[in-house]
């Protein structure tokens, strides 16, 4: 069978896209997923079953039983049938090479950091971006290669990054980008005319892997630290945290609270009071407030989080 336009992906964002292209731009012939046994051995925050997607538009969903594509029913798939133009969205993973050459114009993803490619690449750029406190992304619909976020770039476009902004917020703003991008890629081919932009004047620059446990707060730190990876980690991902003794606390919102008062009287770490069941926890450089947390236990004044 020929697929023209294939949509790869695992996410919640994955079936926003697949929705705005079949309802504004043209049909989605194929939705690639993993099944959910693939789960078990792999982490992806996020994850959302698009089975659904058959319901609502009547577009077939393949499941893959590996997040790599490479188990033998996943192999003759692609190597049974034809396909044009691939795009992914929350696809976390490589896509091999006998994947790539089935697909007439390429598979094309999304890729950035606060520069241009190759500079950024790697795992959880968002989240890094807001954890390193900076202040711009650079968003690039690029053609995808053996290597991983090589610079065969089709079409990038901007965004900024605002000190109220969580991870979840960014998300938004590069699901507005990513429609806008994939728009002028399938107009470009439609129109038989994908111009890719291969040679690039940037260094390179790598984002490491993210576990959950990369979330692990560091009363040591300054309060703007505190708070980056307190909303760089947040939901959809498993959230920052901290021990209070032998209880963990998972922080899904805080912000810096007041950097003149004088808790000099308190050690960092130290929940100075509770307001509203929010907590005011003293840091090196001032104060943080905790809005909301999950933990076994009610937290009070006087409890040391470290």
């Amino acid at each position: 069978m020929d697929y023209k336009v294939v949509i790869f992906g695992v996410k919640d964002t994955t079936g926003e896209i697949v929705s705005f292209v079949q309802e504004n731009i043209c049909a989605v012939d194929l939705v690639v997923t993993i099944h959910p046994d693939v789960l078990s051995g792999n982490e992806v925050s996020g994850y959302q079953g698009l089975g659904y997607l058959t319901e609502r538009f009547g577009i077939p969903v393949f499941e893959t039983r590996s997040y790599g594509l490479k188990d033998d029913d996943t192999v003759r798939f692609f190597e049974e049938n034809t396909f044009e133009i691939g795009i992914s969205m929350g696809w976390q993973r490589l896509i091999p090479q006998g994947v790539l050459d089935r697909f007439r114009y390429g598979i094309f993803g999304f890729h950035g950091s606060c520069g241009y490619l190759p500079f950024g690449r790697g795992r959880s750029p968002l989240n890094w971006s807001v954890i390193n406190g900076d202040t711009r992304f650079v968003l690039n619909l690029f053609q995808y290669d053996a290597d991983p976020d090589s610079p065969n770039v089709f079409a990038n476009e901007m965004f900024s990054i605002n000190a109220h902004d969580t991870i979840r917020t960014l998300q938004y703003k590069n699901i507005l980008v990513s429609k806008r991008l994939i728009r002028r890629l399938l107009k470009a081919y439609g129109d038989g005319n994908i111009v890719i932009r291969r040679e690039s004047k940037d260094f390179g620059g790598w984002y490491n892997k993210r576990t959950a446990a990369d979330g692990k707060i560091d009363f040591h730190g300054r309060t703007r630290d505190i708070y980056n990876l307190v909303r760089g980690v947040s939901r959809p991902f498993p959230g920052a945290f901290c021990f209070c003794g032998e209880e963990r606390v998972t922080v899904w919102s805080a912000h810096p609270f007041d950097e003149m008062l004088d808790f000099s009287g308190y050690a960092p770490g130290e929940v100075v009071d509770m307001i509203d069941g929010k907590l005011i926890v003293r840091t090196v450089d001032g104060s943080l407030l905790i809005e909301e947390y999950e933990c076994g236990r009610k937290l009070c004044a006087g409890d040391r989080l470290e």
